[in-house]
């Protein structure tokens, strides 16, 4: 089975930083598409990167270029930093991706972030 475990969550002051992975692993590894997505309770999950396999990202626009997705392939891991962050970021954020033409969904991190 292919796993993605997402790690880096925790507690920040509002400005500061968090840099998120996702590891995946299995016997049975190539990324297509890699995703950010993020949930908090009682909201709707909200779109957060995609990385493509050709290093194209794309952003949702309330991210306002604080947030950066990248991908490590040697490493099977991909990346969220996000700076600047503010109350309203305070979610779950989980990591989605295409491997192999099947979907895989991560636990998620939880990231709070204080005023």
């Amino acid at each position: 089975q292919v796993q993605l475990v997402e790690s880096g969550g925790g507690l920040v002051q509002a400005g500061g930083s968090l840099r998120l992975s996702c590891a995946a692993s299995g016997s049975i590894f190539s990324i297509s598409a890699a995703h950010w997505y993020r949930q908090a309770p009682g909201k709707q999950r909200e779109f957060v990167a995609t990385i493509t396999a050709g290093f194209i990202t794309n952003y949702a626009d309330v991210m306002k270029g604080r947030f950066t997705i990248s991908r490590d392939n040697a490493k099977k891991m991909v990346y969220l930093q996000m700076n600047s962050l503010k109350p309203k970021d305070t979610a779950v954020y989980c990591c989605a991706a295409t491997i192999s033409g099947a979907s895989y969904w991560g636990q998620g991190t939880q990231v709070t972030v204080s005023s």
